[in-house]
């Protein structure tokens, strides 16, 4: 809190508001004034600023000072205010929100988001929402990602083992269909939940990739690429497919092989729902287009193998065959806990890769 008022004032509406816990917290480095504040040297005051909790007798200039240690020291800052003299501050914070009804205009143009209602509670709304933006984006990058490696490798491995390859442009199509479209509309729409305000707060330099999500994703692409190559390889003698002729066994184990791993995507669309959380089912009925999504996809599906067979190069399959397929993408939902329980490092993977190379540049310097 940063305002005019003198220190002791300053302190009581601190203690009322809650910003302060307690007469303890209220020490020589949680509150200062704006004058001994802006008597520091430009070092001193980042180190000072992020201990900083109250700020008395500040000028509109001691404001726009915190702000700007704020964010030489990597942090970002949000801003309130709704006179003229808040502007600069207003202007220079990552995120500048003023007051709709009091504010003046100058502080309004020179904010990101104005506050409709004069209420401080809003804040706590525009953070949820801004949260729940993210993590969706982070849940449909997790999801695409695993469809991608999972479908790359598998071609890959059987173009230059055997020449043929399981999937064929027409079902490719299909999947990036269910990947960029019907998966970034369901997982997209998710609304925010309580369990996204215990998150700290995203660091202005994090990876948008996190370790949990490489580790959901690898976990997940492994298993998919791992059962599909093996129904590649030796689907004909799994499936019972010996005593077929080997042009109508390729034909029966090609569909299986596209059906399964269309299962294993629909089943990993509710897992990518919550990356860091076990119970990924909290909530799923409540969202409609979610669960209106898949039941299309599963629809559709069934009418691509059932009926479409000329046009995506797939065969009828028998019952038997339906149950193996759902099977095998039913085992991502346990494989994704037991996937949870492994623990991932604090550190970005990105740094692991960028340090040997930092280290080449600073011998090199040196």
């Amino acid at each position: 809190m940063v305002t005019g008022d003198n220190i002791q004032t300053a302190k009581a509406i601190a203690l009322e508001c809650g910003i302060l816990s307690s007469d303890a917290d209220a020490s020589e480095s949680n509150i200062i004034e704006g004058k001994v504040f802006r008597a520091l040297s430009e070092g001193e005051r980042e180190q000072v600023a992020k201990r900083i909790t109250v700020m008395g007798r500040s000028s509109p200039s001691d404001k726009l000072l915190l702000v700007q240690a704020l964010r030489k020291g990597g942090d970002v800052v949000a801003v309130t205010g709704d006179g003229t003299n808040d502007a600069p501050a207003l202007h220079e914070a990552d995120i500048g929100l003023a007051m709709g009804i009091q504010g003046t205009e100058v502080a309004k143009e020179s904010s990101d988001i104005i506050i409709l209602d004069d209420n401080f509670a809003s804040v706590v709304k525009v953070v949820r929402w801004g949260r729940s933006v993210y993590a969706n984006i982070q849940k449909f990058i997790q999801f695409q990602l695993t469809v991608n490696v999972a479908a790359l490798i598998i071609n890959v491995v059987a173009a230059v083992s055997s020449g043929d390859v399981p999937l064929n442009a027409v079902q490719l199509l299909w999947v990036n269909l269910i990947m960029d479209t019907l998966g970034a509309l369901a997982l997209a729409t998710e609304p925010p939940t309580d369990h996204l305000m215990h998150r700290t707060p995203v660091g202005r330099r994090e990876p948008l990739i996190t370790n949990i999500m490489w580790r959901n994703l690898i976990v997940q692409a492994l298993y998919q690429v791992g059962v599909l190559l093996v129904l590649n390889f030796a689907g004909r003698t799994i499936l019972g497919l010996n005593d077929e002729t080997r042009e109508r066994a390729n034909e029966v184990k090609n569909t299986v092989i596209f059906n399964t791993f269309v299962f294993c995507q629909i089943f990993n669309e509710f897992n990518a729902r919550k990356p860091d959380e076990m119970n990924v089912f909290t909530g799923v009925t409540k969202n409609y287009l979610f669960m209106g999504i898949i039941g299309i996809t599963l629809v559709l599906q069934v009418i691509i193998i059932q009926f479409l067979g000329k046009f995506t190069s797939t065969v009828r399959l028998s019952w038997e065959l339906w149950l193996v397929s759902i099977a095998i993408g039913l085992i991502s939902w346990p494989l994704a806990v037991v996937g949870k329980l492994i623990p991932v490092p604090e550190t970005p993977l990105a740094k692991y890769f960028i340090r040997p190379f930092q280290r080449l540049r600073t011998a090199r310097s040196a």
